[in-house]
């Protein structure tokens, strides 16, 4: 089936002032969206490494998937769990990588040794 005219209902008129208040909220939601998008960060995995993916904050949860060589990941929260040696250190700290997948952030190059990242919320 194919359309090839579609008829829109006419709008009632808006007032003034709902029309304003309307592109004041969407100007506030294209910015927040804006800043949201701008503020999540991509980090390398440690060179050489293929990493495994778990399902909670430890080496206890089981590997949900696995990393490739070069992968990059955004970090949403970070939270404490079983202390892991890494390239890049010892951490007992775990970057969530997605809906319950986290890493070591051992094999993460944040530039830190601490916590870059809010707490997760559990």
């Amino acid at each position: 089936m194919s359309v090839d005219r579609v008829d829109e209902a006419p709008e009632a008129p808006e007032a003034p002032e709902a029309h304003e208040a309307a592109s004041v909220g969407e100007a506030e939601a294209v910015t927040t969206a804006a800043t949201a998008a701008t503020t999540l960060r991509y980090y390398s995995v440690a060179p050489g490494v293929r990493l495994n993916v778990r399902g909670g904050p430890g080496t206890n949860y089981p590997i949900t998937r696995v990393l490739s060589e070069g992968a990059k990941v955004p970090i949403y929260c970070q939270t404490p769990g079983t202390t892991v040696t890494g390239p890049y250190g010892t951490s007992n700290i775990w970057d969530n990588i997605a809906s319950a997948e986290f890493v070591s952030d051992a094999y993460i190059l944040t530039g830190s040794d601490g916590y870059i990242r809010p707490r997760c919320q559990v």
